[in-house]
């Protein structure tokens, strides 16, 4: 049973972040928004960096949306750059610290070389057991749900989907649920971003822009989240949502033969 005073030790979360504000930081500042950009890109592997020292089960940056295509040529090309770059900035970090580096989206469009880049960092972290550091790049969470349930139907054409069936075919099943969102920005929505893993998720809206947040900004966040009471519907809070969904399952089945069903 689970209980108010129940402890799970060491359980590690997932945080997923929405990146926002670097061009309109770098334009308060007379500068062009790939400025921003640049500067929002020395920040994340900051960011990273305390995502391992607060020991994170995984981080998820939002950097680049399917919507995002309509921004100006100059900026896209810029943004496509920096994702090379960041990519082997961090590869010392992610070789030294056993992180399991990952894109989700779709890299259509991408230059050949950062595509290269990206399926050679994944490769040669596939294994890596720590932090699981993963860019959403040409990402829609609309497309990735539909993306699985095609899938589904392909590979089991007839069979009824369900919740399981579908997580199992998303761009990257074994990252679970999102624990908390932060969005930088001062915008309070979700963009169509991680949709189906922020079921559950504690959101933190932020007004300073992604270029100002510092890895005190996220240690101070991550104090808030561990006070936060979460119930995922259950009456006592809890910290595992895996075990409020055997629950729900177990007492509706058995409420069902009490109905003689």
């Amino acid at each position: 049973m689970i209980t108010n005073s129940e402890k799970i030790p060491q359980l590690l979360y997932h945080a997923a972040i929405i990146m926002d504000g670097n061009g309109r930081w770098a334009k308060e500042r007379r500068h062009p928004r790939f400025w921003g950009h640049v500067r929002g890109a020395s920040v994340a592997s900051k960011i990273i960096e305390e995502a391992v020292n607060l020991n994170l089960k995984a981080i998820t940056l939002f950097s680049f949306s399917t919507e995002n295509w309509s921004r100006p040529e100059l900026e896209i090309r810029v943004l496509f750059k920096l994702l090379g770059k960041f990519i082997l900035k961090e590869k010392k970090r992610a070789l030294e610290k056993k992180i399991k580096f990952r894109v989700i989206g779709d890299l259509t469009g991408l230059p050949p070389e950062t595509v290269k880049i990206i399926h050679e960092m994944e490769n040669k972290t596939k294994d890596f057991d720590g932090l699981k550091l993963t860019l959403a790049f040409g990402y829609g969470g609309r497309s990735e749900i539909v993306s699985a349930a095609n899938l589904h139907i392909k590979n089991y054409p007839g069979e009824e989907l369900n919740v399981e069936k579908l997580e199992k075919n998303l761009f990257a099943p074994d990252l679970g649920d999102v624990d908390f969102l932060i969005r930088t920005g001062g915008d309070h929505r979700i963009s169509n971003f991680l949709l189906w893993q922020l079921a559950y998720a504690e959101l933190f809206f932020m007004d300073l822009k992604w270029p100002d947040f510092t890895q005190d900004d996220l240690r101070n966040i991550h104090g808030q989240f561990l006070k936060r009471e979460r119930r995922f519907g259950f009456i006592n809070a809890t910290r595992e949502l895996g075990l409020v969904s055997q629950m729900a399952v177990k007492n509706k089945t058995a409420q069902g033969y009490k109905n003689g069903k």
